[in-house]
């Protein structure tokens, strides 16, 4: 994953929205530079995540057109994409994400991480609820919505997986390893629903291995099924995203942070 430290608004620099220009040759950056830019969208309003999100989903139509992808709801080709982007998610060191939360340490940080994180999956339901409304009347929404639930999947489950691994900083478990082993091994703690122990034999030598990159496929999957209540009518479906993925966010950080205490010591007395 990229480098420890990287603040989420450097990407401000570059265009109006944060996400370079397209260029020949360049989507397939600018579909990670862009998953990258919702995962830290705490400073976004909500016309611009939409924005966001709906160039998004241009660029994964126009791969799915340009691979030949089909069958979206069996996870292998989201399973392709997020392991592709995930060692590029802008992942902060435990000193890092101290300063720019106020410098809280230990549960009080880990506390505010996953607030902030309920916070961008809510806003990414209710992005996704409110461009469904706005193109809810318009023939080609039934050959985008496919793309579309794929857009919201990928980027709901690449903020869960950035909160994994700067709440194993946070607890000062430590990976060691390339990006892409990192990443792997992140993934597979998304999938599984587990905290990762470095000190278990093969913790990263079995990341996304065959029986991980099944499940993470099929925990893709029930994301996937989970964003299609954000193609309900008007913005009931905006409201019901939003609420099933903030909900499914908290879910998972008790379940990382309560293995992630066992591991360390760390008392089971904090709670949302």
């Amino acid at each position: 994953m990229s480098g420890d430290g990287v603040d989420d608004r450097a990407q401000d620099r570059r265009g109006d929205l944060g996400v370079p220009a397209s260029q020949d040759g360049g989507r397939d950056t600018e579909i990670a530079a862009l998953v990258g830019r919702l995962t830290g969208a705490d400073d976004l309003d909500a016309e611009s995540r939409r924005s966001l999100l709906a160039r998004l989903v241009g660029l994964l139509a126009e791969r799915a057109r340009r691979t030949g992808a089909d069958g979206l709801r069996g996870g292998r080709w989201l399973a392709e994409l997020l392991t592709e982007i995930a060692p590029h998610l802008p992942v902060r060191d435990a000193a890092t994400l101290s300063a720019h939360h106020g410098h809280l340490t230990g549960e009080p940080l880990a506390d505010s991480l996953v607030r902030t994180a309920m916070a961008a999956t809510t806003a990414v339901g209710a992005a996704g609820g409110a461009l469904a409304a706005v193109q809810f009347t318009a023939p080609p929404l039934l050959l985008t919505a496919p793309v579309q639930l794929a857009a919201e999947t990928l980027v709901i489950a690449a903020i869960e997986v950035k909160l994994i691994a700067e709440l194993h900083a946070v607890y000062g478990v430590q990976l060691h390893g390339s990006p892409t082993a990192r990443a792997g091994a992140y993934l597979t703690s998304w999938a599984r629903r587990r905290g990762i122990d470095p000190l278990k034999g093969g913790s990263l030598a079995d990341a996304l291995g065959t029986a991980a990159k099944a499940a993470l496929r099929k925990r893709l999957v029930r994301t996937f099924g989970r964003t299609m209540t954000t193609m309900g009518p008007l913005l009931a479906g905006a409201a019901a995203g939003a609420a099933l993925n903030r909900a499914a966010t908290k879910r998972l950080a008790e379940t990382i942070r309560a293995d992630l205490r066992r591991q360390t010591g760390v008392p089971l007395a904090v709670r949302l």
